[in-house]
């Protein structure tokens, strides 16, 4: 649960400096808060955090994803290129601009295939998502250089790998854009509430106006008075959100990723005992927040069994081919069109000339290895009885196989 973990008495002191105020909202009423600002102090030091230049409080991962997009004007008529393997919030995000996504095949890491990006792209692709996902980095790097190549913005969904690194740069801040989450199982939660970071002022500008129904927060003229540029919604976080994420952000790497990492190597010795087992590649191992310890067997059928076999024994791990949720081939509402609108679109947007494949025959190493690969939890409070008992189950459950 990472950061839900360690919620104590230091998010509860921020908290309380908001509620003695009375004044939740972000905005405004600047007399009645004396001085507590605690989105904006949170956006500060999240953004001294990551080595970005703008950092921007949303409600939701979900909806950092879509205020990203649009400030990066990705709309109709546009591809953007996704990997097969992420929480279908980013293709939600996509669609809710009006672009259609494009799945694409992962690598050893799991993550977005580098080397398949040049053959999704077609005249209309305009951008590509890699997600960092289950808290490990994707070569982030040779993404990048592919995009640039071929003149495509990159927008890095790090909803998963909040305090992740490669090479000791922060994740989400090898793009154009970032974003990341706070919900209530990531490394720092908020209960919900999201980030996005930019080193481009006028991405964050348009991110800023849209996120607040096209607020241009002029310090100089009072909420409501300023001028205006754009239309746009309410993805406002708010200060109960700030206050939360202030105290969680100050406990992410001494307390969280450091917590994850010294039980995820406990783990990781057990299992790398058992003959056949190999690991989910990690481009930088030091960058690897070690919220999941992901392994593979030969063949999906043992890897099944050995699925039952620690099931048996109390160890809960996930076979994400089989997963609802976070892979594609799975989600029989995207692939019927169903999106919110009864006319199916943007997939029937006339504007749109393209045709996307969303068959398995496009992903063939997804295919393969998610058939044989499991996923662990790894916890940050793990008592010693508790990591004997889990190494006991993985030395049982290997007689399985």
């Amino acid at each position: 649960m990472a950061g839900a973990e360690v919620i104590g008495k230091e998010e509860i002191k921020e908290v309380m400096d908001v509620l003695e105020t009375g004044v939740l909202f972000r905005y405004g009423f600047d007399k009645e808060r004396k001085g507590i600002f605690k989105v904006r102090e949170f956006e500060e030091a999240f953004a001294k955090y990551c080595g970005a230049e703008y950092a921007l409080g949303v409600t939701s991962g979900s909806a950092a994803l879509k205020v990203a997009l649009i400030a990066m004007d990705i709309g109709l008529g546009d591809e953007v290129i996704v990997p097969a393997f992420t929480f279908v919030a980013t293709y939600e995000a996509i669609l809710e601009v009006g672009a259609i996504p494009v799945m694409a095949d992962v690598d050893g890491s799991l993550n977005l295939d580098p080397d398949d990006i040049e053959a999704k792209i077609t005249p209309y692709t305009k951008a590509v998502i890699p997600v960092h996902m289950c808290g490990a980095p994707a070569r982030i790097d040779k993404i990048v250089e592919v995009a640039k190549k071929n003149k495509l913005l990159v927008l890095e969904d790090n909803a998963q790998g909040c305090g992740g690194s490669y090479k000791g740069k922060k994740l989400g801040t090898f793009g154009d854009m970032g974003i990341f989450s706070f919900d209530y199982v990531k490394t720092i939660t908020t209960g919900e509430g999201g980030m996005v970071v930019t080193d481009n002022v006028d991405f964050y500008n348009r991110a800023d106006w849209y996120h607040d129904h096209g607020h241009d927060h002029n310090p100089e003229v009072s909420r409501a008075m300023e001028g205006r540029s754009i239309l746009g919604f309410n993805y406002r976080m708010g200060e109960l959100q700030g206050a939360l994420g202030l105290a969680q952000l100050r406990k992410l790497d001494d307390v969280v990723i450091a917590g994850q990492k010294k039980n995820k190597a406990k783990i990781k010795e057990a299992l790398g005992r058992i003959d056949g087992v190999k690991f989910r590649e990690i481009p930088d191992p030091e960058g690897d927040t070690a919220t999941f310890l992901g392994f593979n067997l030969p063949e999906a059928e043992i890897t099944k069994k050995f699925q039952k076999a620690l099931s048996a024994e109390g160890i809960d791990t996930v076979l994400f081919k089989e997963n609802l949720w976070h892979y594609v081939p799975n989600w029989e509402h995207f692939l019927s069109q169903s999106t919110p609108n009864s006319k199916k679109y943007p997939f029937t947007n006339p504007m749109y000339k393209g045709k996307v494949d969303y068959s398995t025959a496009a992903i063939p190493k997804a295919e393969d290895i998610f058939g044989r690969t499991l996923f662990m939890q790894i916890f940050v409070n793990m008592p010693e009885e508790k990591m004997t008992s889990i190494i006991g189950g993985i030395e049982k459950a290997a007689m399985a196989i």
